[in-house]
């Protein structure tokens, strides 16, 4: 009987190791990920961001755009933030990233501000998620609930970030099946590319189209043209915003642009150009708040994106470099 006990005992205790194992390697994120661990993360988080964008209002876009950017290279687990040194290539001279990402000195302010009320709890990665939330919501677009718990990477791939990272002068085709090899749908796509309602963009990224294309408002290209000149070299990085009506406020008039042929990028032009995506630009043009629903579904479904959790990764101290 007691032999019995001790062999029921010893496949108990290895059922229970094993799913230790198991659920710390397939652990989910949650919204509730730290109400004990840092309860005042939300508005620390906030408040940080909110200075940010009260001095600059362009900063809740390019917080948004560096979450997208490091999501789509090896999933959402802050490699993007990782700086360069003479042992290690990062991600933020990639040719996206290069001259154009632009927030990390935000993202320190809010981790510093995060760590002096919950240090060593809450990683860079989640950091991004929150912060890109809070851009959206601040600048007049929908609120959701951020699912927590991811960890920081400890590597970065510049090649990846180079490859990755779907160009401005793609196609729709190269456009649906990057997001499509994501896990993110058609729909998804067309919802996030949303996001391009704030912003601006530099004469590089746009110089091909407003000389080159014919599906373009001839008014509008005229207009960029005056800012952004024909020979590569000149006024490279003057800017452009991405949406001509209300740069600042994230609403859904993009949609209207792109039904107007004022597309500012190739890439979103390319959403309505009589392909496969037309109905839906047509559908968020005449319905804001189906666009806002979808634009939360598609960001909770990007920052699921192969995360780091469990035991994999780290919680950077400094979201510039590894522990």
């Amino acid at each position: 009987m007691a032999s019995s006990f001790s062999k029921f005992s010893q496949t108990l205790l290895l059922l229970v190791v094993f799913w230790g194992i198991t659920s710390s390697s397939n652990a989910q994120l949650s919204t509730d990920y730290y109400s004990k661990s840092c309860p005042n993360l939300f508005s620390t988080v906030k408040f940080t961001v909110h200075s940010a964008i009260m001095k600059e209002a362009r900063m809740g876009a390019s917080l948004l755009r560096l979450f997208f950017h490091d999501c789509f290279v090896n999933g959402c687990d802050g490699s993007l933030l990782l700086d360069d040194t003479s042992s290690f290539t990062g991600e933020k001279n990639a040719v996206p990233n290069r001259n154009s990402a632009r927030g990390f000195d935000v993202i320190d302010d809010i981790k510093s501000a995060v760590e002096n009320v919950c240090p060593g709890v809450v990683s860079c990665a989640d950091i991004l998620a929150i912060a890109a939330r809070d851009s959206v919501k601040l600048l007049g677009g929908p609120n959701w609930d951020v699912k927590l718990g991811r960890r920081d990477a400890r590597s970065a791939s510049r090649a990846a970030a180079n490859n990755g990272i779907p160009a401005p002068t793609s196609n729709l085709n190269r456009l649906i099946s990057r997001f499509n090899a994501l896990g993110l749908s058609t729909r998804d796509l067309v919802a996030l590319s949303g996001a391009h309602t704030i912003g601006q963009a530099r004469c590089t990224s746009f110089r091909a189209r407003i000389y080159n294309e014919s599906n373009i408002d001839l008014s509008f290209a005229k207009t960029k043209q005056s800012n952004c000149p024909r020979s590569s070299g000149s006024g490279d990085n003057n800017l452009a915003p991405l949406d001509i009506q209300t740069p600042t406020y994230f609403d859904n008039k993009y949609f209207n642009n792109l039904i107007g042929k004022r597309g500012l990028l190739h890439s979103d032009q390319e959403l309505f150009n009589g392909g496969s995506t037309d109905s839906t630009v047509r559908a968020y043009s005449k319905n804001p708040s189906s666009f806002s629903s979808d634009f939360v579904t598609a960001m909770i479904k990007m920052g699921d994106i192969s995360p780091l959790t469990g035991s994999k990764g780290e919680i950077r101290k400094n979201c510039r470099r590894v522990n």
